[in-house]
């Protein structure tokens, strides 16, 4: 499908691809998705763990097995569904799943009607194998639908309006499910009792899938990337094979496995909340609710939050901000929790309503919830948007199949550790949450160390929005693929920052070698890949070397970033451009992106009043400046003084 041509200003909001059909059809199939997997498993389990049933003392054993038997599939059958959605057309794929999860509802009804535990454990399996079907496909489309400055507004709706399904679905199976007090099952060898609840859960499952179906033929038709690949049915070669896929950029495994630590973080909070409401808070299943609701709805806000922050791009440096608030909010939630610190309920006391939790001093752990679910969605929406972002096309629907089998692995590595944890070592479901924020501290750490460049971009993030407020034009004049040389003003320390911070792709400056002596700034220009330069009267050769590596790296597709002016301006007037850019352009005529930086004059990293850039405190925070970006000029016909008048016009009389 081809998109429709980017216009200025049509980023302004993530929420109008829900008026396409390019996306809308997609979300919305996906959206009732996870309602309808959510709403079965958890009706299931909420009788089970509040009913008056005789297998209610195995309400953790049975919780537990409908969370394996739904994840069994993602082991087995994730790498044939990311070979199959890289070989066909993806659409059809779509509809063939949505209408056999028809047919599977159906069965799932009548197995919930006469509550036959059997049954209802093998329709969980094999919906599990339909969401490993669906995964690959419904990540690796998006791509094919999306342009590149729409991915993160995409992820974000996509992952909040799963966790909102998620959320409604399982409020619906609380509610629909039958309990104690709601005078429901009567336990039998084979079952768990039938009742009118049954019967309204029944309704709405095969209802749902009937509605996801029709929104699944209103998808438009994304083509085989891959159409000539040879299927490998054997689970254990073709899995190998997956991993090793998406183990040939370091970046996107990593990206990978931070993914996947955040389910398995996920996974071990959300596998105690039945257990931590009733048996920690004293709650009944509306206290549940409340905190499974605060995670969504936390989740869901930051994952939409995303997209604002980022401007638009994957902005990885809000990785480790969601890893650190997350860190933060787990320790917290021991210290909010009874025991540890005494006044939200005492043991013996009568089960209590989530109003009753919260006038008792509840607020605390149910916020504590929410932005453990924020911070969490500041950390997995970049984390996906980069991995569609620079996975190859061919390849992509076959390492969304590699996260979806580390995803399971980590979920079930947080089921083995929370029964070690809880049963075997005998501590308390609130420490479980230091031991999370501890292990999520020190991975965290771990990835960081191997990929600077996630600490880097949050260094980056802090600082330019901090000290600015950056209003940024023009910037769809930048190649979305493919080399290009940015040329710009240079008016302070902060000038690559900016930039890097703006420019959607990764950007390789070309930098005065003295800045790299500068403490914080030189790890940040290092770890971005910046090119260090030195006059010719000082180190020729460190000059030669510097363009040799401009034009590798243009040659390898990259952009790069050169000031031309070779020095901080001195006075806020624009210098004279040297000749090295069209040296440059002689070696590989590239297309030149003219850019303009405005404000930046007399703040703390310039020269004003002829000081050293920081010689003196900060006067302001928060200014305004702006970025400004004009149409591409072809290599072949760019010169320094046809450069250096472009930009001066794009700068306009504000320095």
């Amino acid at each position: 499908m081809e998109l429709p041509e980017q216009v200025p200003g049509a980023e302004k909001s993530q929420f109008r691809l829900l008026g396409t059909r390019r996306f809308l059809p997609f979300f919305l199939t996906q959206f009732l998705g996870a309602f309808n997997d959510n709403l079965f498993r958890n009706a299931l389990i909420v009788s089970i763990t509040f009913g008056a049933s005789a297998a209610a003392h195995d309400a953790g054993v049975m919780a537990n097995a409908a969370q394996g038997l739904f994840i069994l599939p993602f082991f087995l059958f994730s790498a044939l569904a990311g070979q199959l959605a890289d070989k066909y057309e993806k659409s059809r794929l779509i509809r063939q799943t949505r209408l056999i999860e028809v047919f599977l509802m159906c069965l799932g009804a009548v197995a919930l009607y006469f509550s036959h535990v059997p049954s209802l454990l093998a329709v969980i399996f094999l919906m599990g194998v339909l969401a490993t079907i669906f995964g690959p496909l419904k990540y690796s489309l998006m791509p094919q639908h999306l342009r590149q400055s729409e991915l993160v507004g995409g992820n974000a709706l996509v992952d909040a309006g799963t966790f909102v399904a998620i959320l409604i679905g399982t409020i619906a199976g609380g509610l629909l499910a039958p309990t104690s007090a709601g005078g429901a099952a009567v336990a039998t060898a084979g079952g768990i009792g039938a009742s009118d609840a049954h019967i309204g859960a029944a309704v709405a499952l095969v209802g749902v899938a009937l509605l996801m179906y029709a929104c699944a033929r209103f998808i438009p038709r994304a083509e085989a990337t891959d159409p000539g690949l040879r299927v490998d049915f054997n689970p254990i070669t073709a899995t190998w094979q997956v991993i090793r896929i998406a183990a040939k950029t370091r970046a996107i495994f990593l990206s990978l496995l931070g993914i996947s630590w955040f389910w398995l973080v996920g996974a071990l909070l959300l596998a105690q909340l039945p257990a931590y409401a009733k048996e920690v808070l004293g709650g009944d299943k509306t206290v549940y609710t409340l905190l499974l609701a605060s995670f969504s709805v936390g989740t869901a806000l930051g994952s939409l939050c995303c997209e604002k922050l980022s401007g638009h791009k994957v902005e990885i440096g809000l990785v480790p901000l969601g890893s650190i608030g997350m860190t933060i909010c787990l320790l917290d939630l021991y210290f909010a929790s009874p025991g540890s610190h005494p006044g939200i309920h005492e043991a013996g006391t009568p089960v209590i309503s989530w109003l009753t939790f919260l006038k008792e001093g509840g607020w605390d752990v149910a916020l504590d919830c929410a932005l453990i679910g924020l911070f969490g969605g500041l950390f997995i929406v970049p984390l996906y948007a980069l991995v569609l972002q620079r996975s190859t096309e061919s390849h992509r629907a076959r390492i969304i199949a590699c996260n979806n089998i580390l995803n399971a692995g980590f979920m079930v590595l947080a089921a083995a550790l929370a029964i070690v944890w809880l049963e075997v070592l005998d501590f308390t479901i609130p420490q479980m949450f230091i031991l999370a924020a501890v292990l999520n501290a020190a991975v965290a750490i771990y990835i960081y160390s191997l990929v600077p460049e996630f600490l880097m971009r949050f260094l980056t993030w802090i600082l330019v929005n901090i000290l600015y407020r950056v209003k940024v034009r023009g910037l769809e004049h930048i190649p979305e693929h493919g080399p290009a040389l940015i040329v710009c003003n240079h008016v302070s320390f902060m000038d690559p920052l900016v930039i890097g911070g703006s420019v959607r792709r990764p950007v390789r400056f070309v930098m005065d070698h003295n800045i790299f002596k500068i403490p914080v700034l030189s790890f940040i220009f290092r770890t971005a890949g910046a090119i260090p330069i030195a006059p010719a009267r000082e180190d020729p050769e460190a000059l030669q070397k510097a363009f040799d590596r401009v034009d590798a790296e243009l040659a390898n597709g990259e952009i790069v970033c050169i000031f031309p002016e070779g020095k901080l301006t001195k006075d806020g007037e624009l210098n004279e451009f040297k000749r090295g850019v069209e040296k440059i352009l002689e070696r590989r005529p590239v297309p030149v992106v003219p850019m303009a930086l405005r404000g930046l004059w007399g703040s703390f990293f310039s020269r004003r009043d002829g000081k050293a850039p920081m010689s003196r405190l900060p006067s302001r925070f928060w200014s305004r400046i702006e970025m400004v970006v004009t149409a591409p000029v072809p290599g072949d016909d760019a010169s320094a003084t046809s450069l250096q008048r472009i930009v001066s016009g794009l700068r306009g009389e504000w320095q």
